[in-house]
């Protein structure tokens, strides 16, 4: 549970730091640095055997890559929020909630593709271990988002 409130710490941080970041190097050394402190935390929390360590790791490593571009349309998308935030039209409205639904989907098909691979590889514990753990980071961050930025219409005078 310490490792959890650790990456608790981490979540309430990096939408802050994100904001203050235009530099997409940037924005790639924060993910590399919660990547490392995550697969740490991930470590504690999955069962694994000695044979299938191996095979869950490379698998796991893949994951990442491709979660961390998905952390990028995600970036993208929340930019695009604020850049629009003043002059919300109704057909930004739309896009905005099309890209977002679009976004979310991708997300669990993302953790649900490794779901599969991580099970043939390293059996049912962990694989559903990993979808559990990886379903709490996303709600964490996305809750974390979700507070740090307005609704539509909150901020007009």
């Amino acid at each position: 549970m310490k490792t959890l409130f650790k990456l608790s710490l981490i979540l309430l941080i990096l939408p802050v730091t994100l904001s203050a970041q235009s530099n997409m190097e940037e924005v790639e050394y924060i993910q590399s640095i919660f990547g490392m402190e995550k697969k740490a935390i991930v470590s504690d929390f999955i069962s694994l055997d000695g044979a299938s360590q191996d095979a869950f790791w490379a698998l796991y490593d893949q994951y990442e890559a491709e979660r961390k571009e998905l952390g990028k349309s995600r970036l993208a998308l929340l930019n695009d929020y604020a850049e629009n935030y003043d002059n919300m039209s109704d057909d930004k409205i739309n896009e905005l909630a099309k890209r977002v639904s679009q976004q979310v989907k991708k997300d669990e098909a993302l953790r649900y593709k490794y779901f599969n691979k991580l099970k043939k590889a390293a059996g049912a514990k962990a694989a559903a271990q990993f979808y559990q753990i990886e379903g709490y980071f996303g709600a964490a961050i996305r809750m974390s988002i979700l507070e740090s930025i307005p609704f539509i219409g909150e901020l007009d005078d």
